[in-house]
């Protein structure tokens, strides 16, 4: 299984987070600081968090459950697409639309 280490999320700018007057406020334990307006999200608890919800998705790979990839940021589009259909699973790479996973 993929490991998941601090400097790699660094890297991929995973620490950055939404503008401050956006956050929720049960999201405050996971939010180290704040740099011009930006919440930095504490790397420290997302590494085991990430390990955690890696093993959760791999347990149910490993049965043979569906995944269902979402990506709708432009940026996103091109490798959710490539790695949803690489293993065979659904995914979302464009608006996601109200009701298409209640209706």
């Amino acid at each position: 299984m993929a490991q998941v280490n601090m400097r790699d999320l660094l890297e991929a700018g995973v620490h950055f987070g939404h503008q401050k007057r956006y956050w929720n406020p049960k999201m405050g334990e996971f939010i180290f600081g704040a740099r011009n307006d930006i919440h930095i999200i504490n790397l420290e608890k997302t590494v085991p968090a990430f390990e955690e919800a890696l093993a959760f998705v791999a347990s149910l790979a490993a049965k043979k459950n569906k995944v269902l990839f979402v990506g709708t940021k432009r940026s996103a589009s091109k490798i959710i697409k490539e790695e949803a259909s690489r293993c065979g699973m659904p995914y979302v790479d464009k608006r996601w639309l109200g009701g298409m996973l209640t209706n």
